[in-house]
């Protein structure tokens, strides 16, 4: 079970530095995702790249820090299948099609529309109080979508901008359920179940054996401002499946034992702006100034929706993890 830090070791600032760094490496993520996916590899089988070293890690950590998390009770069988196929399984290969025919940083920011979702279901499911600028929060997001939209004049590609909505459902799934996980296992053990099930579901379906290992080596341009560069395919794999996917997802759980879920969840909100960025400096993708405008507007109403759960005393405790942090993010 995930516990917080003694108070004297506390350290708000480390915390800070785990949260965005892991943000960093998560928005840098879409940016070599992009890159990979145009030299041929489908977001079917790079999800299951994914979902597969993921499961992998996190059991190689389990194998050594507790053993008994990798035996799976049969009752908690379906649920964990939920959280990997509904949730995890889909989030991941929702967030892929959206960024392959969108600009990264706007499939990141209708993805993390997600955070409004939760709290609206909080309240209409769970029957959760909320503060009342929840309503100011979904207000601003669904202004400063249309505006990234350009409702009135849309260039937007219509499957990429549904593959993104589609991704925020199943990721409000996966914080709720995550939620529940990690109140009965450590988070290691729900990321190696829901990553296991994801990947068990992606195997069958991704064609992933169509991949020619000798593609691998083929050499590819980074594309953008860095197509000079020309690195084998497996490099900017292995890049996904380690430093873009296990490492932040750790270094969000690190940052746990420093910072609260919500602050940690509003810093890893950060991710959109890291994704704009870099897909900016790197490939060029850019928006208008009455965009940036919108997705400003965006992402101040993502923070103040972190906000807007109230958590009761039992809820609040460290060894729970709040939903603003899920178990793994695209």
């Amino acid at each position: 079970m995930t516990t917080a830090a003694p108070a004297h070791r506390r350290s708000p600032a480390l915390g800070a530095t785990f949260a965005l760094t892991g943000a960093l490496l998560f928005g840098i993520n879409g940016s070599v995702s992009k890159v990979v996916m145009a030299a041929g590899i489908s977001p079917e089988q790079l999800t299951f790249a994914r979902a597969a070293s993921t499961a992998l890690i996190a059991g190689v950590v389990l194998a050594v820090t507790g053993r008994e998390h990798l035996r799976l009770p049969a009752r908690d069988a379906a649920f964990f299948a939920a959280l990997g196929v509904a949730g995890l399984a889909m989030i991941q290969w929702l967030y892929s099609v959206a960024i392959s025919r969108l600009p990264v940083g706007v499939a990141l920011l209708f993805e993390y529309t997600a955070v409004v979702l939760v709290a609206l279901a909080a309240l209409v499911l769970f029957r959760e109080r909320v503060h009342r600028r929840l309503w100011w929060a979904i207000g601003g997001v669904l202004v400063g979508l249309a505006v990234v939209a350009q409702v009135w004049d849309t260039h937007l590609d219509g499957l990429g901008v549904a593959a993104a909505l589609g991704a925020a459902v199943a990721y409000a799934f996966y914080f709720l359920a995550g939620e529940r996980g990690v109140a009965a296992r450590p988070p290691m053990a729900v990321a190696f179940w829901a990553a296991l099930f994801a990947a068990g579901f992606w195997g069958a379906l991704s064609g992933w054996w169509r991949i020619d290992p000798a593609t691998l080596a083929t050499r590819i341009s980074l594309d953008g401002a860095l197509s000079g560069v020309e690195l084998p395919l497996w490099a900017p794999l292995l890049w996904i499946v380690t430093l873009g996917g296990f490492a932040p997802f750790v270094l969000i759980f690190m940052s746990l034992r420093h910072v609260n879920a919500t602050a940690a969840g509003i810093l890893a909100s950060s991710e959109v702006l890291f994704a704009f960025l870099v897909a900016w400096v790197w490939l060029g993708e850019s928006l208008s100034p009455v965009q940036v405008a919108g997705a400003s507007l965006v992402l101040v109403a993502i923070v103040v929706a972190q906000t807007a759960r109230e958590r009761t005393r039992a809820d609040a405790t460290p060894a729970v993890v709040s939903p603003e942090v899920p178990p793994e993010v695209p």
